[in-house]
């Protein structure tokens, strides 16, 4: 994550650089002094102009003339001296506003780091929005980060588990439902930005996105997200409840990984998503309960890891509504350094899929193919 800052922050912090006045003005006198010769020649080249008559003689008319355009250098000079200052002070005054406008940013910040410390649920979540809306208006990119990073920390906490409904722990289930709507808000607030077309204000694509090892337990949406940049991860994260939207995301850049990832619940789907041009890494994942759809996914670029993922519980479909999954370019490994993929008990179908299988997926399976494992018949006949 800390890999990526340097050159945000370099760009971001805006550090005011002036030339020194008499230097300014040099340039200044020097643009000016070509510009009107490139003029004066200019035209008399278009007016043909043969030479000066040495014998006229200077009459008033011409005199004053002189005194006019003397008079006009002057004017001309004091002006370019105005426009100097004027650029200096404006300049001052834009980085005295940036520098008003971070302070302010990181007092708002620290009171809003204190309320997600507070023994309160309610003054947690005070504290959440207070940093989402801080991550909208930060004045540059580095400081928005931040924000981001803070809440995806507070994600990364450990947490109680649920008491159940023991009447005699009723107050602590009470308080971890009070938590877990924190941790909700939090991940519903990562939803509702991402999903903002990037460039567009309160839209946070790009920003680097940390989720490594948190429980996502509820129902979250990246529909139509471009992941385009920047890193977003999902390592070691657990999938235990709810539905979580990939449908119609479109990654083409940065990097966006699942390793590690445990599928255990809900339902996650990745419907007509495009894999075109980034590693997406679900190399040694767990789907062990989950329901994981591919259906109408197409792989046309980038790598797509799944080595050492274990396939053990639930259901993976590589087909849908919109059809099966196009497998149409790029890499898709069944393999890689921890071992091949293992189908021991989910119920996987690509029967619909499209398109080359991918690299080493049927030798992973192996012969007999397992009665849960379902492939397209021009798959088979390469095999038999």
């Amino acid at each position: 994550m800390a890999a990526n800052r340097g050159p945000r922050a370099a760009r971001d912090g805006r550090e005011l650089r002036l030339w020194k006045v008499g230097w300014a003005l040099i340039a200044i006198f020097a643009a000016a002094i070509l510009a009107a010769g490139s003029v004066f020649y200019s035209l008399i080249a278009l007016l043909d102009f043969q030479e000066i008559d040495t014998t006229a003689k200077l009459d008033a008319k011409t005199l004053f003339d002189l005194v006019k355009l003397s008079f006009g250098v002057v004017a001309g000079a004091g002006a370019l001296v105005a426009l100097v200052v004027a650029y200096r002070r404006q300049r001052v005054d834009e980085a005295g506003a940036h520098r008003e406008a971070t302070r302010l940013h990181t007092e708002r910040f620290s009171q809003a780091v204190d309320k997600l410390g507070s023994d309160s649920p309610a003054v947690r979540l005070g504290g959440v929005h207070a940093l989402a809306g801080l991550a909208d208006d930060a004045p540059n990119n580095s400081l928005r980060q931040t924000c981001i990073d803070v809440l995806c920390a507070y994600l990364q906490l450990p947490f109680t588990p649920d008491p159940g409904d023991d009447p005699s722990d009723q107050e602590e289930h009470h308080r971890y439902l009070a938590l877990r709507k924190v941790r909700h808000t939090i991940l519903h607030l990562i939803s509702d930005h991402y999903q903002r077309p990037r460039g567009t204000r309160r839209s946070w694509q790009g920003c680097d996105l940390d989720l490594n090892g948190v429980t996502i337990d509820c129902h979250l949406s990246f529909i139509g997200v471009m992941f385009s940049s920047g890193m977003v991860s999902f390592e070691g994260a657990t999938f235990s409840g709810g539905v979580v939207h990939f449908g119609e995301a479109t990654f083409s850049g940065g990097y966006v990984s699942f390793q590690g990832a445990t599928f255990s619940g809900g339902s996650v789907y990745f419907e007509d998503a495009v894999f075109s041009g980034t590693n997406v890494r679900f190399d040694r994942a767990a789907f062990s309960g989950s329901y994981v759809n591919f259906g109408g996914a197409t792989f046309s670029g980038g790598t797509v890891y799944f080595g050492g993922a274990t396939f053990s519980g639930g259901r993976v479909d590589f087909h849908g509504p919109t059809g099966g999954a196009r497998f149409s370019a790029g890499i898709v490994h069944f393999d890689g350094p921890t071992g091949g993929a293992r189908f021991s008990g989910a119920a996987v179908d690509f029967s619909h899929a499209s398109g080359p299988a991918p690299e080493w997926l049927l030798s992973t399976v192996g012969m007999p193919i397992p009665p849960i494992v379902h492939f397209p018949s021009t798959w088979l006949s390469s095999v038999s």
